[in-house]
């Protein structure tokens, strides 16, 4: 998130301007943050081989997924597979819907562009359905802001 237009009670709104480069990861999941306000944020997951996270839900959130490269594989309840998608598919999940993902690539990283809305007047948490294998912010993610 860079180059915001100016904010100034009574002003505009502030514009954001953005761009997306690989990075080099130093784990095995890298979360890249493109752009945010109170009602959208948009960011690109990059996981290596696996990946993968526990099953979960969002209150008050609904995520928007988008392939860049790679494959991914989108997990329900019980494991049962939602389904594969590569560059240039992807899949909406409601709020309150429970899933996980894991890449399913073996000859590249997973690059999954992820847009989140946020619905007004309602917290938005996460809801753990199975304990989670990694945290952001542990030592298996870094998370990268943008500049431009």
């Amino acid at each position: 998130m860079d180059t915001n237009v100016a904010s100034e009670a009574g002003a505009k709104p502030a514009y954001q301007t953005f761009s997306y480069a690989k990075p080099e990861l130093r784990r095995g999941k890298g979360i890249v943050q493109l752009a945010t306000s109170d009602i959208i944020r948009g960011r690109v997951q990059i996981v290596r081989e696996g990946g993968e996270n526990n099953l979960h839900s969002h209150k008050g959130m609904d995520g928007f997924w988008f392939v860049l490269s790679g494959k991914v594989k989108f997990y329900g309840p019980g494991d049962v597979l939602i389904g594969e998608f590569g560059k240039h598919e992807g899949i909406l999940i409601p709020r309150g819907a429970e899933y996980w993902f894991e890449s399913s690539s073996t000859d590249e990283d997973l690059e999954i562009l992820q847009m989140a809305g946020f619905e007004k007047g309602v917290k938005v948490e996460r809801v753990d359905a199975a304990p989670q294998k990694f945290e952001v912010g542990s030592i298996g993610v870094d998370v990268i802001t943008t500049t431009r």
